[in-house]
């Protein structure tokens, strides 16, 4: 399991939630729910990591050690608790 800290928002403009790894610049992904968003973006960190290795790129360590899950107050669709979105933060 890669321990990196996942942000999921609800996007008015793109009509989906979208999921993005701040650790990992560029790594981003988008769903219908906030867990397709997730799984999505966890196939994203893995391809950004296999990637970056290929490259021999740096990768950066996970900043944080220990989970955690935050719901921030936001419009949002119904598919989440009542106008809230989900930060992820899996170490």
């Amino acid at each position: 399991m890669l321990r990196y800290e996942i942000g999921i928002y609800w996007s008015e403009e793109d009509q989906a939630f979208i999921a993005e790894v701040p650790e990992l610049p560029g790594c981003a992904a988008d769903g219908s729910t906030y867990q397709e968003a997730l799984q999505n973006v966890e196939v994203v960190m893995q391809e950004w990591i296999k990637t970056a290795k290929e490259l021999k790129r740096s990768i950066p360590e996970p900043k944080h050690n220990k989970m955690s899950v935050e719901l921030l107050e936001t419009e949002a669709p119904q598919a989440l608790p009542e106008d809230s979105i989900v930060s992820l933060n899996l170490l």
